[in-house]
């Protein structure tokens, strides 16, 4: 029989050997960036906008002086850059020898505005924060890029839900920037529909529940704020997953009342409402023809954000004079619209992506 000492060693061993493995790529360096009287879309000007960043590797200079290996990578609503250094996505993409091996890619992970760290209404401006749109993301993320981390060309944009929904703005604002685009979970149309409803649930749950106050509230206005997150649940919820989290009403049960209870804990109403707002002029289709770079554009069969039955991706993206588009089938792998930070389920993809706008 193996000793007690011996068996322990090999625990230790295992322990070390998956800690290892969870930080088998470089660790962030994070840095903030001060805009002076930054000018939004709506005409509104805050005098001083931070925008939080991390960043992984060095960026790479050609013999012009461009840059060519910088990655920008862009969350979704109510996330941050943070969200991307997990084993899920970073431990899949950052290793050495992977796909964007942080030893030969400079990684940027911003926080956008409203988000993270960087400047938002919860910060102390509440309701008289600015009303930023995508369009102001993209402007601001630029500037972060240009004037700060001195990146004048990107290798790749790709985005996740409301990142991959910039994705698709950032090719057509700036379309010799980037060698190749990788917008997921997103479509390039103006949100409508159901989409739109959802979006407009959460926001007047908040704005008509008495207590936000108009924004001034004391305490978070708690009844807005729970049906506005029981909105939140629904679209981004991961079918075959949760049945098989929670086959019982018990466990359903206990299942939402934990999603709900922890996410009231770290949401501010001000900013969940700013942030669903900000989508309200989304609509690149009209200019998708002035996309120049190579995109893949990657969706999951069991999104109900963005539900493959509408068939707007397929008709749209015959207008992306380089795009292409891959529909995941739903299984047992996928997780509704949170597909698209399983990096394992569509890695081949971003491979392809990587070879085709290297030539």
């Amino acid at each position: 029989m193996m000793s007690y000492r011996a068996l322990l060693s090999i625990l230790l061993l295992m322990v070390c050997a998956g800690t290892s493995k969870a930080a088998d790529y470089t660790q962030p360096v994070e840095g903030d960036f001060v805009v002076r009287d930054f000018r939004f879309r709506s005409g509104e000007v805050l005098k001083e906008l931070k925008l939080h960043y991390m960043t992984m590797g060095t960026p790479v200079r050609d013999s012009q002086g461009v840059v060519r290996n910088a990655v920008l990578i862009m969350h979704g609503t109510g996330g941050s850059g943070r969200q991307f250094i997990r084993e899920q996505f970073a431990g899949v993409l950052f290793g050495p020898g992977q796909l964007l091996d942080a030893s030969r890619y400079f990684i940027i992970l911003p926080d956008a505005i409203g988000h993270g760290q960087s400047s938002k209404p919860g910060d102390g401006l509440r309701a008289r924060f600015p009303h930023y749109t995508y369009d102001d993301i993209v402007t601001a993320g630029y500037m972060l890029l240009t004037e700060k981390l001195g990146v004048n060309h990107l290798r790749l944009v790709m985005g996740t839900s409301m990142g991959g929904m910039q994705t698709w703005v950032w090719g057509e604002t700036y379309p010799d920037f980037m060698d190749a685009l990788l917008p997921l979970a997103s479509l390039p149309v103006e949100i409508a529909g159901r989409n739109r409803m959802m979006r407009r649930m959460i926001i007047d749950a908040i704005r008509e529940d008495p207590d936000w106050q108009n924004g001034e509230y004391k305490t978070e206005p708690l009844r807005g704020l729970r049906s506005a997150l029981n909105i939140l649940m629904l679209m981004s919820s991961a079918t075959i997953e949760w049945q098989r989290q929670s086959p019982t009403r018990a466990s359903a049960d206990e299942f939402l009342h934990r999603w709900i209870e922890e996410r009231l804990k770290q949401t501010d109403a001000n900013d969940m409402l700013y942030q669903f707002e900000a989508s309200r002029d989304y609509n690149p289709a009209p200019k998708l023809e002035s996309i120049r770079a190579p995109l893949l554009a990657i969706n999951s069969a069991d999104d109900m954000v963005n539900p493959p039955e509408l068939g707007l991706m397929e008709r749209e993206i015959k207008r992306v004079r380089r795009g292409r588009y891959v529909l995941l089938p739903a299984s047992e792998r996928t997780r509704g619209h949170g597909t698209h930070t399983l990096a394992a389920i569509w890695k081949q993809y971003l491979e392809e992506l990587l070879e085709e706008s290297n030539k």
